[in-house]
């Protein structure tokens, strides 16, 4: 995740960070790093980078931050005029691909293309799921697990080693935590800490916000 004011062609900003979905027995869990990165300087270290779509939704973020910002708020507001007209909660396929569309016309932007990585996971009456939601605007859908970022090759490596067919929420908050942080020890653009939140069908929940300590006195 960056945070940008004006780029040429003759700049280049590295960002990095660490996503990560599990998709459990009973639910979803959606983990990240709290860092934010702009070439090889650290400009924030409490980044909330998973965000509440809906009271039955949430999503990690990742790219470009103004890209991010408009693409939440135009999610959020076409989902609630989709459940206002209707009278329904919208289905988390229907407002996958409507986000993936959404990110498919950033991208595509003649002079100033956006950037945004997505992992989406929600619950409707037909179940629980989990979407990858890629910067190009392609549509994944994921029954076991997916990691992105600068910190997915460390990430993955436990996820691939601690990963079990139909775990448990609690478990899966567990492995999070640990891919999560196999990535802050290795990657140097992801830290700070470690944001996790949890997708049921009773709904949204912040599960654990964990601050990791810098300082020595």
């Amino acid at each position: 995740m960056i945070r940008m004011k004006e780029m040429n062609d003759s700049q280049k900003l590295k960002t990095g960070t660490t996503t990560v979905g599990i998709k459990c027995s009973d639910g979803v869990v959606l983990a990240a790093d709290m860092r934010a990165t702009a070439g090889g300087m650290v400009v924030q270290k409490d980044v909330k980078k998973i965000v509440e779509v809906t009271d039955m939704m949430a999503m990690t973020t990742a790219g470009n931050v103004s890209d991010i910002q408009l693409l939440i708020k135009l999610i959020r507001a076409e989902l609630k005029l989709k459940e206002v007209r209707t009278g329904m909660k919208p289905n988390v396929k229907a407002s996958a691909n409507l986000l993936a569309s959404m990110v498919y016309q950033t991208i595509r932007q003649p002079f100033f293309p956006g950037v945004a990585h997505f992992l989406l996971g929600g619950a409707d009456h037909e179940g629980v799921y989990l979407y990858d939601v890629f910067p190009d605007g392609s549509l994944n859908l994921h029954k076991d697990y997916v990691t992105t970022g600068s910190g997915m090759v460390f990430a993955l490596g436990v996820m691939e080693a601690g990963y079990k067919k139909d775990m448990t929420i609690a478990d899966g908050v567990k492995l999070a935590k640990k891919a999560i942080n196999a990535a802050l020890q290795r990657d140097t653009h992801s830290g700070e800490g470690i944001l996790i939140y949890t997708v049921t069908s009773a709904g949204v929940k912040k599960h654990s916000m964990k601050r990791i300590p810098r300082n020595v006195e």
